[in-house]
């Protein structure tokens, strides 16, 4: 017999403006979305045969309206795997992108509005503990990483580096 598994594939982007150094967050705004309230960076769940590197490309495109063509940067940079007593794993593939300024960057899209942030303010936003630790790796050490983040309700209860 067959087991059941439920879980998602997501991917998630931090956008630099290359002439600011800001980052470009999205404010969610959807009620019974697990991540109202949150601050985050562009990205979401991997349709049927798309690879998350093509996923990637559509949601920056769809939620920001910035083409793959205006990105002067798309790295995948690490790997989360989020576990919560409330919601689905997700396996998270982390990108950084940039792009030369935020010319033609929508306001806001259905899943909220979106904010350029200056880089030394993001860790005071409302965003998950882990994006936290993930952001030290993001922004402060060029390599590959890979976490795994437990929560019990909006409380990170452990974190574990693979990478």
């Amino acid at each position: 017999m067959g087991r059941t598994v439920e879980f998602g594939i997501t991917t998630l982007c931090y956008i630099t403006r290359k002439d600011t150094g800001d980052i470009l967050f999205i404010v969610k705004g959807r009620t019974g979305d697990p991540n109202n309230g949150k601050w985050l960076g562009i990205g979401g769940h991997v349709e049927r045969d798309e690879s998350p590197d093509e996923c990637i490309v559509r949601e920056i495109c769809e939620e920001s309206g910035i083409s793959r063509d205006m990105l002067t940067k798309l790295e995948l940079r690490g790997l989360i795997t989020f576990v919560s007593d409330k919601y689905p794993t997700e396996y998270m593939h982390v990108y950084e992108g940039e792009v030369e300024d935020g010319q033609g960057v929508k306001a806001s899209c259905d899943e909220g509005d979106l904010i350029w942030v200056a880089k030394d303010r993001i860790r005071d936003l409302p965003i998950w503990e882990g994006d936290k630790i993930m952001f030290d790796r993001l922004y402060d050490d060029d390599s590959f990483f890979s976490y795994k983040f437990r929560y019990e309700g909006e409380v990170l209860s452990e974190k574990i580096r693979y990478k």
